[in-house]
């Protein structure tokens, strides 16, 4: 007679609702992933090979495995808060010891580097110069708080359409003149700046000329183009003069007698920067056209801009980790990278929401996220708990109820061992 039965059950009862303790304990624990103990059956070992009448003396725990799903995501006000919807786990560097967690709440250090609450580092891929990122060896991942330094403007591209209709202005009765507008027929204006993020206002005027006089009949227009700067007529070429458009019968501009873009176009500036702007700018007016409407500015831009600094940054789906400056330019800071394992099951779990890598899990496979097998980010969010708090009441009310019943075997096993001593 045995109560090894019943004593196995016992055990194994009170195993699950240890697992089902611990699951309902971090319902609310951001990442955590709830576990499932899995039973096997035992028999006794047979000297003479499998009998055909074997009874089993119990059950034992073959193992607690963590189910891997995904959990539902919640926003956040954190901007460094990420959730990964998928595969895949953040890594993690203290010391170059590798660990995982699927939890994302993070802030910056003192030092700028991204750390949890137990402040490892989160590492990814650094960015360099013009955010070039380092695909190489994943790093800890730093924030560069440093100011953007300015661009000095190179370039300036403008899309117009002149009216066609406007009478062309004789030059040699009324000479151009920036603060006379009978000398000229249209002007526009676009900011500028220069290699101490100044910015100077750079004005165009266009005049509309007499017939060419290679075409008497007027089948072609010619639009002379003049410049300032901050209200100042360009010294250089003389009289302000940038160069000349000459249009086709059908509104285009006639390459053969335009060369474009307007090139070394000399800025002079006066606030201790780079005088003129350094090597010139160019002057662009491809895609211009003449047509029978009026003057408009269909695009005006320019490549420069002022030094910014750093207002905060967010994490793109790929990973992508992008500063956002007050001159209101972006730039690429660096990029988050997942891990992501064979058998996620095999990870051993170090308590503080985070796991380490085993001969069973295999090697850790490093990547962008959305690359391969690897999820996609959330930033300001978080994975909640994937525990299924409905599912585990009523998994500790059929446990509590197999405890009972493995009781109750013991007890009867009892009574059983009772009346045989009783026996007389």
């Amino acid at each position: 007679m045995s109560f090894q039965q019943g004593l196995s059950g016992l055990n194994a009862s009170a195993k699950s609702l240890d697992v089902i303790g611990n699951n309902v304990a971090n319902a609310s624990t951001v990442g955590f992933k709830s576990s499932e103990a899995q039973f096997a059956d035992v028999y006794a070992s047979s000297l003479t090979g499998a009998g055909t009448n074997d009874v089993g003396i119990g059950v034992k725990v073959a193992a607690v495995a963590q189910q891997f799903t995904q959990g539902n995501i919640t926003s956040s006000n954190n901007p460094l808060d990420v959730a990964i919807n998928g595969g895949g786990f953040f890594r993690l560097s203290q010391n170059g010891t590798i660990s995982y967690s699927r939890n994302g709440q993070f802030q910056l250090d003192k030092d700028g580097f991204i750390v949890n609450n137990n402040g490892l580092h989160l590492t990814g891929y650094s960015a360099g110069a013009g955010g070039v990122l380092s695909t190489g060896a994943p790093t800890d991942l730093q924030i560069n708080t440093a100011d953007q330094p300015p661009n000095q403007t190179t370039k300036i591209s403008a899309v117009l359409n002149m009216d066609s209709r406007l009478p062309a202005i004789d030059q040699t009765v009324q000479p151009f003149d920036m603060n006379d507008p009978t000398t000229y027929s249209n002007a526009s204006s676009v900011s500028v700046f220069d290699s101490l993020g100044n910015s100077h206002v750079v004005q165009n005027f266009y005049v509309k000329t007499h017939p060419l006089p290679a075409d008497p009949a007027g089948t072609q227009a010619q639009w002379r183009v003049y410049g300032s700067i901050d209200g100042t007529l360009l010294p250089a070429p003389p009289g302000g003069l940038v160069g000349t458009l000459t249009f086709k019968p059908d509104g285009t501009i006639d390459t053969a007698a335009t060369t474009l873009p307007f090139a070394g176009i000399q800025l002079p500036v006066s606030t201790g920067a780079t005088t003129p702007i350094s090597g010139g700018v160019s002057l662009d007016f491809t895609g211009t056209t003449q047509y029978g409407s009026v003057f408009g500015v269909t695009t005006m831009n320019q490549d420069g801009y002022t030094s910014g600094r750093l207002s905060g940054f967010n994490i793109a789906a790929d990973g992508t980790l992008v500063g956002r400056y007050t001159n209101g330019r972006s730039a690429t800071l660096g990029q988050v990278v997942l891990a992501n394992f064979t058998n996620p099951n095999g990870l051993a779990p170090q308590g503080n929401n985070v796991w380490a890598a085993t001969a069973t899990s295999g090697q850790e496979l490093v990547g962008a996220p959305t690359s391969g097998s690897l999820g996609t980010l959330q930033s300001s969010a978080v994975e909640d708990s994937n525990v299924d708090l409905t599912a585990e009441l009523v998994n500790m009310i059929t446990a509590q109820r197999v405890y009972q019943a493995n009781a109750q075997t013991i007890k009867t096993q009892d009574q059983v061992l009772q009346t045989l001593v009783n026996l007389r």
